[in-house]
């Protein structure tokens, strides 16, 4: 007998799910009811098993079940019952047929080669050399010129992406992106996150001092970055074992740059497959800055890009405008010589003296500067604060304003430096539109919500809402 073709439509799997199943008992002649226990039982008062109370209202117990018909009476007890039916129905019906499906090496051999040829041409290089990977048959009918074609030097990236679909194979070696090869990992499951002045080789890679071919990495502060092995090494472990990679907390740190006097600390969480990262920077501020005292605060004299961490679509943006703006909101000391202003410095004198812990306010900032920002072409949103910090040196004041910087960014889930949000703070990805891609959500609250010690409820705004683009050319960064 041949199988029956499976259920596709919804009408269908009802159908197919609500069969009339075999009856296990047989049937037996029963004996005729007595009019008098009929009449007993009806009489009988119903007592708290046969009834629900549920939400002030009254229901059948889902285990009264007409034996006559076996129709049951509660209406949720039946609808659970419909569902169950149908998923065990339907997973019973695929696994029967699981198990009688015939090989499909019959049906790939009836194909000729030049068919097969022509479907491996429509698909990308790195696609046409994984279907030939999969059986010796189909190796024989696409034959080797895919993986011919992924040797030469001009596909040295779809090569990357073939060998990274082997890396459940590979636990103790690192694909190395510059030279599209496995490397036997140094220091397996020791890997450590240390800064670029400090000779840190994870593996022995022949293009390790070459300038042309650089490895991978994003940008976290003036001093710091993050390589893209590291962020290999973490999804690694998270999709197929601590054997493969380290886990996510080995690459916390927390620092402070002794030239600029800001202190950084960085922390990761693995979600839904991507990892998410968030740097958060800080130093100590003056109120009634000059515009060349805020740039001496924000920007390193180097490189003229700013202490904190930002990606690589800052200059295009509003995010120093909105750094500057929340240093323009500190409070100004009381300056004069007046009886007001004199009155003012001995009443905040005597407040200081009575209550230095409760005598500083964090100060208030606009809408304009305290909103989130999203970055529109990558997956970056920014927090610009003021908030009252604890400076330890100085014990005449202990507390002074500071303003704090917060970096959410979402880094891609670890398989190539070609991932489209890896790409996207990198500036490789043009393409790239975050509020399409990420959606209502913002990435500031998905990484919080992972911890539960602070989740911000400012509105999520574009960081460049006139969408301008003058990088060096514009002014407006500096």
């Amino acid at each position: 007998m041949a199988d029956s073709a499976p259920p596709t439509g919804l009408g269908a799997r009802l159908k197919f799910a609500l069969r009339p199943k075999k009856s296990r008992s047989r049937l037996a002649k029963k004996p005729p009811p007595d009019h008098m226990s009929l009449h007993s039982e009806a009489s009988r008062p119903q007592t708290a098993k046969s009834l629900h109370y549920h939400d002030g209202s009254m229901r059948a117990a889902p285990d009264i079940i007409d034996k006559s018909t076996g129709e049951r009476t509660d209406i949720t007890a039946l609808m659970h019952g419909l569902q169950d039916n149908s998923e065990s129905g339907e997973q019973a019906y695929y696994i029967e047929h699981d198990n009688h499906r015939s090989p499909g090496e019959p049906l790939v051999a009836s194909l000729p080669s030049d068919l097969w040829a022509r479907i491996a041409a429509h698909l990308q290089l790195a696609d046409a050399a994984s279907l030939a990977f999969t059986t010796k048959l189909l190796f024989q009918r696409i034959g080797p010129g895919p993986w011919e074609n992924l040797r030469l030097e001009e596909n040295r990236q779809r090569r990357a992406e073939f060998l990274a679909r082997l890396d459940y194979s590979m636990p103790d070696h690192l694909l190395c992106f510059p030279c599209a090869k496995f490397h036997l990992r140094i220091q397996p499951g020791q890997e450590t996150l240390k800064p670029p002045t400090v000779l840190n080789p994870l593996f022995e890679c022949p293009n390790a001092q070459n300038p042309l071919l650089p490895p991978s990495r994003i940008r976290l502060t003036s001093t710091r970055n993050l390589p893209f092995t590291f962020v290999q090494l973490v999804m690694r472990a998270h999709r197929y074992g601590p054997r493969y990679g380290i886990p996510c907390d080995e690459l916390f740190r927390r620092w402070k740059d002794p030239d600029s006097g800001w202190s950084h600390q960085t922390r990761y969480h693995v979600v839904k497959g991507h990892l998410l990262l968030r740097v958060v920077s800080q130093t100590f501020a003056t109120a009634g800055l000059p515009p060349s005292g805020q740039r001496t605060l924000l920007f390193s004299r180097q490189d003229y890009s700013p202490y904190f961490s930002v990606c690589a679509h800052w200059k295009d943006g509003e995010l120093t405008n909105l750094c500057k703006c929340a240093l323009n909101h500190l409070p100004k000391p009381q300056t004069g010589s007046g009886p007001e202003q004199q009155f003012q410095r001995r009443i905040d004198t005597v407040r200081k003296a009575s209550a230095p812990l409760t005598a500083l306010r964090a100060a208030s900032q606009c809408p304009e500067c305290r909103s989130i920002r999203r970055c529109p072409e990558c997956p970056t949103e920014y927090l610009v604060e003021l908030k009252l910090a604890e400076d330890k040196s100085d014990r005449a004041q202990m507390f002074k304003q500071a303003i704090s910087v917060t970096r959410w960014s979402d880094l891609g889930d670890g398989t190539t430096p070609a991932t489209a949000e890896w790409a996207a703070c990198r500036g490789d990805n043009e393409a790239y539109d975050s509020f399409e891609a990420i959606g209502r959500r913002a990435i500031s609250g998905t990484f919080e919500s992972q911890t539960g010690d602070f989740i911000p409820g400012q509105r999520v705004r574009s960081l460049n809402p006139k969408n301008q683009k003058k990088g060096e050319e514009g002014h407006n960064w500096y």
